[in-house]
Parts: C-alpha cells; structure tokens; sequence
C-alpha cells in the first residue's frame, strides 16, 4: 500500500510538534477507511483491535445503560482521535460510534499502540491530554445533570455543540453536523418532550431556529447569560 499524505495530519494537534520523519513512520502504520452514513465505526462491548483519528464527517457516540437505556456520550469531529481503549486499559470498546454523516477515519491495529508510544513520547503525552479535557468535560456534564435545571442543561449543550463543531452563517452559528432534539435529549438526561418545548419556545424568542436535524444559534450571547443565570 503507498504510504499515506502526512499533510492529512501534520497540522493536527495530536501531532503538534513532530518532525516528518516521525509522522510517516507512524502513518505507515496506518490505513484509512471510509464509514458511511449510518453504520458504525466499532460496536460497545467489542474487543477493541483499532485506535482511530477522524479525517472528514461526524460521528455520535452512544452508550447503551444496563437497563436499556441510550445516551449520547459526545460527538467526534474531524481532527480527533478516538476508539482508544487500549490506551485507557481496556480491552473493549466502551460505546459504539456511529457515523452520522459519510465520514473518513485514519485506522491503525491496537497492538502497534505500546511501540508507537514508546518511541514516540509526545503521542501519549497529546493523548493523555485530549483524554483530560473529555475527562472535565464528562464532569461538567454530570455536575449540570445533578444540579442544573433542564433548560440551563440544554443551553449549556448547544453552546458546547456551537463550540466544538459551529460554522458562521447568516443567521448565527450552526451546528456544523445533523443532530435531532433526541440526540439533545439523550446528552443532557432529559425527555424528547421537554427538548421540543424548550426550542420550541427558543424559536418564538429568536434565540435558536432549527429544522431537518439541524440547528443554528442565533443569540450566542443571550443563550450564554440564559445557561448561566
């Protein structure tokens, strides 16, 4: 197979740093795969035999709770590097990913993950730092969960979702990948009913518009003062 464009990664902040020769030894490891809309990139529970770094589309992350239960763990935008349970100790994946747009991911075998960490340090080191900052996020998110009401919970959502993946548009930021209110739902532990009603009373404020699985922040600022009244 002919060795991967290091361009594809070189400006990403997992390699922030790295000479060339260092990025094309670690690419000939690896091989990109498309995923398309729909299906999943790994499946919870399965034995985790790939580490992944996203190049193009959206994935959502979804974890099934014993009882049944679905929520939405975090979406993955491209640029990230995720699926990396070996480096977390496990031996499965904990959630499934699930692409919910054609998407293209950058896949190498878990087990060339101790080598390449050994030789080369700032791969864990960047790694370690992207799981902390998921790590505050998951506490964040279970802080608002205990003590926020649904609706400051649900601004607090979009305004992360408007950070991570919002492209400026004439009305305001939109969030730059399909999401429905049940995925909104899912992420901030509350009902698909009490989502609508809330955006829907946003949409007659002017503080949102939403329609066809997306959204768009019209009043960044006002939806900020509303999650932090």
């Amino acid at each position: 197979m002919p060795s991967l464009d290091k361009s594809l990664v070189a400006g990403l902040p997992m390699f922030a740093g790295f000479p060339a020769s260092d990025l094309d030894e670690i690419l000939r490891e690896a091989q990109p795969i498309r995923y398309p809309k729909g299906t999943a990139v790994f499946q919870q529970d399965e034995e985790a035999q790939s580490f992944f770094i996203l190049l193009h589309g959206h994935l959502r992350v979804i974890k099934v709770t014993s009882d049944g239960q679905q929520v939405v763990v975090r979406f993955v935008t491209p640029g990230e590097i995720f699926g990396i349970a070996m480096a977390m100790g496990c031996a499965t994946y904990p959630a499934t990913a699930l692409a919910i747009v054609d998407s293209i991911a950058l896949v190498w075998p878990a087990v060339v993950w101790p080598r390449l960490v050994a030789k080369h340090p700032s791969l864990a080191v960047n790694t370690l730092q992207t799981m902390g900052g998921r790590l505050q996020d998951a506490h964040t998110r279970v802080v608002e969960i205990s003590t926020e009401q649904v609706e400051k919970r649900v601004a607090h959502a979009l305004l992360r979702l408007a950070r991570q993946a919002g492209r400026q548009v004439e009305q305001g930021v939109q969030i730059d990948f399909p999401i429905s209110r049940q995925d909104i739902a899912e992420m901030t532990g509350t009902t698909l009913h009490t989502v609508s009603r809330i955006l829907s009373s946003w949409e007659e404020q002017g503080l949102v518009t939403g329609g066809r699985q997306r959204i768009t922040v019209r009043d960044p600022h006002k939806l900020f003062l509303l999650a932090e009244s």
